[in-house]
């Protein structure tokens, strides 16, 4: 019964102060959001008064990779409770980090905006069963119609979510695991088994085949772990009941508890990322149409639900199911610089920008962001020199400085930052050359551009 409890106030708490501690970084409306031309699309929908049907309007926005001809699956950004965290999912499938990984695997990238009052019920949809799981396959029929993509409405999914949202992902896990390649639960968890101090809080049942499907979950430290006591003190205790359950039944549960922070997402992506493309990696089926594959436990690792080391399975001397599961060195070695200090290291340098073009004493380009480390800024040359920085120079309350920034639930901010620069010393009648560098999060440098000669400067 405690455990239940637990779960029960926790999910109270994220439903309800979420916001109070997002206010501040997310006031944007719902009516605000970026413009979706292709690759791009969006749609919207009213509430419905039906039973079980959605109980607030929702807008989802899909950002589908250019040139793939059958799209492999979809990632799934998903905000959490509170019109602050549900406002910031107007951005979601415009972040060019989360873009890299779905680009990697042929996969669309999409985020849901839930039009929940501030004070209104989160579990109106958070809860999959309660009208949102319907609403958002309506979402992929309707995209599959407007991108010539109807693959779509059956391609697997691979699932993020904070808070609210990662009781959505892990809810749609127990409801539909034939569609779910992975699930990445961010201070949020589904309630598994009876609450009798809550009969109106309907739990969900572990499935045999939910126990295929790799998980994660990423409480911050603040949470319940080393801080006992404030707004989210309960989360610990709810991930530590729903791990408890899961991994004691065998399932491919992880726990990744961010030792930096309280609710907010922090640096999580540089691990949530790479994990989540292990994962595909290992899941997706190598045909379209074809059912997901299932993970080999060989070459998996084990480490303690609160410890940072983390051991190869075989070699692990305590009992498995109390420890949680990694699938391989890779993940296990940044799982550890995660659990130190959250520096999950890069050695690599991200892609060069491309399609640099002059307009005067304008330039513009296009850029892909690195997997592991996302995009910190460019760096503008002029004929071979340092002209400027684009970027870069924002802090970041929520992690490293990232070129678009970043709000509480992980989504950019608004407005999105543009890939443009203005030489504002370019003479008239003298001639330049410039390129543009990317800057990862690490410190790392591309390989500057081709140039884009000057045509005349204003």
């Amino acid at each position: 019964m405690r455990s239940s409890t637990s779960f029960y106030l926790a999910l109270v708490v994220l439903c309800s102060l979420a916001f109070i501690v997002d206010s501040s970084a997310q006031e944007s409306p719902y009516d605000v959001f970026p413009e979706a031309e292709p690759p791009y699309y969006s749609v919207r929908y009213e509430a419905s008064k039906e039973p079980g049907q959605l109980t607030y309007p929702v807008r989802y926005t899909i950002w589908i990779p250019k040139g793939v001809a059958t799209l492999r699956g979809i990632v799934v950004h998903q905000h959490g409770c509170g019109e602050g965290s549900c406002s910031s999912g107007l951005t979601g499938a415009y972040d060019l980090h989360w873009q890299a990984l779905a680009t990697k695997h042929d996969c669309a990238l999409l985020s849901p905006a839930y039009e929940q009052p501030q004070k209104a019920d989160c579990q109106m949809w958070c809860d999959p069963r309660n009208g949102s799981a319907a609403a958002f396959d309506r979402s992929l029929v309707d995209f599959g119609k407007m991108s010539g993509h109807p693959e779509l409405a059956s391609v697997p999914l691979a699932l993020w979510g904070h808070s609210g949202g990662g009781h959505w992902c892990g809810g749609m896990v127990m409801t539909q695991p034939e569609r779910i390649a992975a699930a990445w639960l961010r201070s949020g968890v589904p309630l598994l088994g009876v609450n009798p101090d809550r009969p109106a809080i309907k739990p969900h049942a572990l499935p045999e085949a939910a126990l295929s499907i790799p998980m994660m979950c990423n409480p911050g430290t603040k949470e319940g772990v080393t801080v006992k006591d404030g707004r989210f003190a309960n989360v610990w205790p709810a991930n530590l009941a729903f791990f408890n359950n899961v991994r004691g039944r065998g399932g491919l549960l992880g726990v990744a508890i961010d030792p930096l922070t309280a609710h907010e997402c922090g640096n999580s992506r540089y691990l949530a990322i790479p994990w989540l493309d292990k994962c595909l990696s290992l899941r997706l089926p190598l045909e379209s149409g074809q059912a997901l594959q299932k993970i080999s436990l060989e070459g998996a690792w084990l480490a303690e639900p609160t410890g940072a080391t983390a051991i190869p399975a075989n070699r692990f001397e305590g009992d498995p199911v109390k420890a949680g599961w990694l699938p391989d060195e890779t993940i296990a070695k940044a799982w550890m610089q995660f659990r130190k200090d959250t520096n999950v290291v890069d050695t690599t340098p991200p892609p060069a920008p491309s399609q640099v073009q002059r307009d005067g004493n304008r330039l513009d380009w296009i850029a892909e962001a690195d997997v592991e480390s996302g995009i910190q800024k460019f760096i503008i040359l002029r004929d071979g020199e340092f002209r400027a920085e684009v970027g870069g120079r924002g802090k970041n309350r929520f992690g490293r400085p990232l070129f678009q920034n970043l709000q509480y639930s992980d989504t950019p901010v608004q407005p999105l930052a543009k890939m443009e620069f203005v030489d504002r010393t370019a003479e008239p009648g003298v001639y330049h050359d410039y390129s543009v560098v990317a800057v990862n999060t690490m410190g790392l440098e591309s390989k500057p551009s081709p140039a884009a000669p000057e045509v005349g400067g204003n």
